[in-house]
């Protein structure tokens, strides 16, 4: 896959911002160190959400898209149990792409996982990467995406959510690319801030095409 210049723009811009811990500024005009932002575990605050998920599509093999520096491995993912994320949700493998990291292990699995990547996305590049997320999915694609500007700002002093747009944008994005994808299972969170999310009723286009009935509620 090959993106618009904009995105290869992009990707270096997270390679620089990656690079020797570089500086990072913010909106509020303070500096904060680029490991400190990149190391979150976006799918933490969700593991709740995702569990039964993970449990009803009987998921073991996932692909982390766009995987930051998220550690499957990490003891303490769940703080009660003090289980690593690939323990706490059973499963067999996890493989991770991060282009800015140069680390690109994408391969099919039964969930492909992409947590905070598409709103740092160049528009252009939205439909090709979209595809692309699905096309590497077995059974079910679980899509986190930030709906509202971000706290910090490119080398360029552009925020870094480059993608804002409302949760109707993305839904309607996502149903028509799910036709050509009629047997994988979509699961989409739109987040309007960290404590406010949207998620919509999961869906598979396989149903539409099966439909008796002709009204496809919007929900």
């Amino acid at each position: 896959m090959e993106l618009s210049s904009q995105g290869q723009k992009l990707i270096s811009f997270y390679e620089e911002m990656l690079k020797n811990n570089m500086r990072v500024k913010t909106i509020y005009g303070d500096i904060k160190k680029g490991k400190q932002i990149f190391e979150q575990f976006q799918a933490q605050r969700f593991k709740s959400f995702l569990l039964p998920i993970f449990k009803e599509n009987k998921i073991k093999t996932l692909l982390d898209y766009g995987s930051g520096g998220s550690d499957w491995d990490w003891d303490g993912f769940d703080k009660e149990s003090n289980l690593s994320a690939k323990k706490f949700f059973g499963l067999d493998k996890v493989f991770k792409y991060e282009p800015a990291r140069n680390l690109n292990e994408k391969k099919r699995a039964d969930c492909v996982l992409c947590f905070d990547v598409l709103e740092h996305v160049y528009i252009l590049d939205i439909h090709k990467i979209i595809e692309e997320i699905f096309s590497y999915s077995k059974k079910i694609v679980i899509i986190n995406v930030a709906c509202y500007s971000a706290g910090k700002l490119l080398p360029n002093n552009e925020n870094v959510h480059v993608t804002v747009r409302p949760d109707d944008w993305w839904k309607s994005i996502f149903d028509n690319i799910s036709i050509k994808f009629p047997n994988i299972k979509v699961v989409l969170i739109c987040s309007q801030s960290l404590t406010k999310v949207t998620a919509f009723k999961p869906w598979k286009a396989d149903d539409w095409f099966n439909s008796k009935t002709f009204e496809v509620k919007y929900c």
